[in-house]
C-alpha cells in the first residue's frame, strides 16, 4: 500500500528517486524539477524517498521514562498548572523548557485535566411537623383598576393553601386575614411563620406586643419570625406566590379586581381539592389533611368552623 505524502510536499517519491539518480548539478536539477536547490540537496543526502515523521518526539530529550512518569503523577495528584509544575521541576531538570513540559503533558493526556468533582452537600430538609405549621406572606398583584395585596398562607406539611386579596397591607388587614384563614383551614393552625414586615411585628423592641401577635395568642397560635435577611426560610410560601401569579396575572389580563378574585379562588379550590402533588405522595392537599385528621393524633385537631367549597361565597375584595 503506497504511503501518504505530506500535503505540502512539492515532490513525490518517484521524483525524489529521479533526483537521487540524476547526474545533473543541483542548480540544473532544481530548474528541471521546479523545486529549490535546498530541496535537491535534501533528497540527495537521504537514502530513502519517504517523508520524515513530524510532530513532537515520543519522549523528552532531557528526561527518562521514570522521570516523565513522576512528573505526570505529580500533575495528576496536585492538579498544579503548567507554570507551577515548570517552576517546581526546573530545579531538578534545568534543561526542561515550558514547551517540552507542555508536550509531555499532551503526550500523556494530562494537558487538560477533568474538573474535580465537587462534594455534593446534603440538602437540608425542613424539620418534620404535624399539619398546622403555616407559612404566611404578602405579594402585590395588578389589574386594570390598580394594585392589590395578595395575602397567602400555606401549610408546610399538607400544602393546603388559603389566599385573600386586600386593598392595603396594614397590621389590621393582617389580623383580618389571620381570622379568615383560621376559619378556612380544615385543621387547627398551631404555628404561623412570617417575615419581619411591619404588618406582623414591631421593629422597635421597646414596644408592646404587636396586634398580629396578640391575635395569634387569642387563637392559641405560636407566631414565629424568619431570621432577618434569610428569605429562603419562608421559601414555601414564596414558591406558592409564584405559582399563583403564573396561573393568573402572568397568563391573563383582568379588567376588574372582582374578575381576578373569582379566578384566583377557583384556582386555589382546584389546587386544594383536585391537584395531586408529588411532594405529598401524589394526593391533593385536602386528602393529605383528611388522612391526618382520621389518625389518632389528628382527631383532636379538626377545625369545627371549616366549611367545604360550595358552602360559602367568594369573599369580596
Amino acid at each position: 500500500m503506497p504511503k501518504k505524502i505530506h500535503l505540502g510536499a512539492t515532490t513525490t517519491p518517484l521524483i525524489r528517486k529521479q533526483i537521487q539518480e540524476s547526474k545533473l548539478s543541483n542548480k540544473k536539477a532544481a530548474k528541471k524539477y521546479r523545486v529549490s536547490v535546498s530541496t535537491i540537496e535534501k533528497w540527495r543526502s537521504r537514502n530513502h524517498t519517504n517523508d520524515l515523521k513530524s510532530g513532537a518526539p515520543p519522549r523528552s530529550k532531557c528526561l527518562n521514562k521514570t522521570e516523565e512518569a513522576a512528573i505526570v503523577a505529580f500533575r495528576i495528584k496536585t492538579r498544579s498548572s503548567l507554570d507551577d509544575c515548570l517552576l517546581y521541576f526546573q530545579e531538578c531538570f534545568p534543561d526542561l523548557s515550558r514547551s517540552a513540559l507542555h508536550r509531555l503533558f499532551k503526550r500523556h493526556g494530562v494537558s487538560k485535566l477533568p474538573k474535580a468533582k465537587k462534594e455534593e452537600k446534603e440538602k437540608k430538609k425542613f424539620k418534620p411537623y404535624p399539619p398546622g405549621y403555616v407559612h404566611v406572606d404578602i405579594t402585590q398583584v395588578y389589574t386594570e383598576e390598580g394594585r392589590l395585596y395578595l395575602f397567602v398562607g400555606i401549610d408546610r406539611t399538607t400544602k393546603f393553601c388559603f389566599v385573600k386579596l386586600y386593598q392595603n397591607q396594614t397590621d389590621a388587614t393582617a389580623v383580618a386575614f389571620l381570622n379568615e384563614m383560621y376559619k378556612a383551614f380544615p385543621n387547627r393552625i398551631r404555628i404561623i411563620l412570617t417575615d419581619n414586615g411591619k404588618q406582623f411585628t414591631h421593629h422597635a423592641p421597646s414596644k408592646k406586643n404587636h396586634i398580629f401577635k396578640q391575635a395569634c395568642s387569642a387563637l392559641n397560635i405560636k407566631h414565629r419570625l424568619t431570621k432577618p435577611y434569610h428569605p429562603w426560610t419562608n421559601g414555601q410560601v414564596e414558591r406558592m406566590n409564584r405559582t399563583l401569579k403564573e396561573a393568573t396575572i402572568k397568563k391573563f389580563y383582568y379588567n376588574t379586581h372582582d374578575n381576578l378574585n373569582k379566578h384566583l379562588q377557583v384556582f386555589v379550590d382546584h389546587y386544594n381539592y383536585a391537584t395531586r402533588l408529588k411532594s405529598i405522595g401524589r394526593i391533593s392537599p385536602y386528602e393529605k389533611v383528611c388522612l391526618y385528621l382520621h389518625s389518632e393524633e389528628g382527631k383532636t385537631f379538626l377545625n369545627t368552623t371549616f366549611k367545604l367549597p360550595g358552602h360559602y361565597s367568594y369573599p369580596k375584595v
